[in-house]
């Protein structure tokens, strides 16, 4: 059974793409897979399980050696189990850049595109299977391309990612603006969380000059809600970057409507990042990014020290 899963703290993408791409290996290639999750999926990738009548997929800490398993939305070492260098991995489907670390123990099938979502290479690959997915599947490949491009609004939205979404919304019968709404607002109740939850909810680790960053967003329509809480964030990010072993915790609010970013600037290297690597005049504990969506192509590629 090959085990199809993508990186740690899963959103929607990492949760919708494994369930994708398990039931196109198993119904359409005759190749029994399972989606599992390598944590509890976030609260809008959760929202679409319910939507689309979904089952939740297995929850898995590591793999074992001889394990078969296909990685999809991630190629990081760091955002993948302990073991995935003992195991078999036969696939890798991404759309962020090649970060390297994997070992495999042969040859395997890679496909990293300059797409928004991995859901859109997935179609991609499919050809004209992809008219054989069920409602429940189309449901979760349109869910992963809204959440990743927010509607559309992100820079890293192509003109392939906005034409597959709009004809699935289509042969759905769902309206991409009411349903997008309903996902961000899925997206904005963190109000469970606690402070260290939030801060590693959906997160990428990045080195820079030597210093190891836990760099995690937060998008959000109710931004104010997040923000009402800083004081308590940036207090609760020492421990974070201490059990993650990490130097610093940066966290940017990202407001899908205003369409910007507000960093919280807890300290001087926070302080010095900001002005350094977005040109930004920081005066208090936060500062408002304009234009800034996107952590993949706009926030990792500007850091400087």
């Amino acid at each position: 059974m090959i085990k199809v899963f993508g990186h740690k703290s899963p959103d929607t993408d990492s949760t919708g793409s494994p369930i994708v791409w398990a039931w196109y290996l198993t119904e359409i290639k005759g190749t029994p897979a399972e989606a599992k999750l390598l944590g509890e999926p976030n609260t809008e990738a959760a929202f679409v399980l319910q939507r689309w009548g979904l089952p939740k997929p297995e929850i898995i800490t590591d793999v074992a050696a001889g394990d078969c398993c296909v990685v999809v939305d991630t190629n990081n070492l760091a955002e993948l189990p302990t073991s995935i260098n003992d195991a078999q991995v036969v696939q890798v489907i991404d759309h962020h850049m090649l970060a390297g670390g994997l070992k495999t123990k042969g040859p395997i099938d890679i496909t990293i595109r300059p797409l928004a979502c991995t859901a859109t290479i997935m179609h991609d690959l499919m050809g004209m299977d992809a008219a054989k997915m069920p409602d429940p599947i189309k449901g979760a490949m349109l869910s992963c391309i809204l959440s990743d491009t927010l509607a559309f609004r992100s820079p890293t939205t192509t003109d392939h990612d906005r034409a597959l979404a709009e004809r699935l919304a289509a042969e759905l019968g769902v309206s991409i603006p009411d349903y997008s709404a309903e996902l961000f607002a899925a997206k904005s109740d963190v109000s469970a969380f606690t402070d260290a939850e939030l801060l590693r909810m959906d997160s990428k680790e990045y080195e820079l000059a030597g210093k190891q960053l836990r760099v995690s967003v937060l998008e959000t329509t109710s931004p104010k809600v997040v923000l009402d809480r800083k004081a308590s964030l940036m207090a609760s990010m020492a421990d974070v970057a201490k059990e993650d072993g990490a130097d610093q915790v940066l966290l940017f609010v990202i407001d899908i409507l205003r369409e910007e970013a507000t960093l919280l600037v807890p300290n001087d290297l926070v302080k010095r990042l900001a002005e350094a690597s977005f040109g930004a005049e920081v005066s208090g504990d936060t500062v408002v990014l304009p234009g800034i969506m996107s952590r993949k192509k706009q926030i990792i590629p500007a850091l400087k020290h």
